[in-house]
């Protein structure tokens, strides 16, 4: 089942990006993810005002490949650098409907 990796970055110091931004992707890839968001065009709609620089949505097949993807060695560096350099949160979320009346979804808790 898809899961979703849902990434909130609030940069602080940009130097992490060009080198972030030049491999992870391929990381990700490796993972099976695909990136469906990267983007700094963020509107607040309802409730707290969003306070990220950019929001990132990434696919992944299963949780598992979305985890593996997480303790890649070859991620470590970049995570850290983007770690220190910004007030992140990631979460993740699979492909389920908590209410289960949604057809095309599997009914989640």
């Amino acid at each position: 089942m898809p899961n979703y990796l849902i990434a909130q970055v609030k940069v602080n110091d940009d130097s992490w990006i060009p080198e972030y931004a030049a491999h992870v992707h391929d990381i990700v890839h490796r993972h099976g993810g695909k990136y469906l968001s990267r983007s700094g065009n963020i509107t607040t709609l309802e409730g707290k005002e969003c306070t990220a620089s950019l929001v990132a949505v990434i696919e992944f097949p299963t949780g598992d490949a979305l985890q593996a993807f997480l303790s890649d060695p070859d991620y470590a560096p970049y995570a850290k650098a983007r770690q220190d350099g910004t007030d992140s949160d990631f979460i993740a979320i699979d492909a389920t409907d908590v209410a289960g009346t949604i057809p095309y979804l599997s009914a989640g808790g």
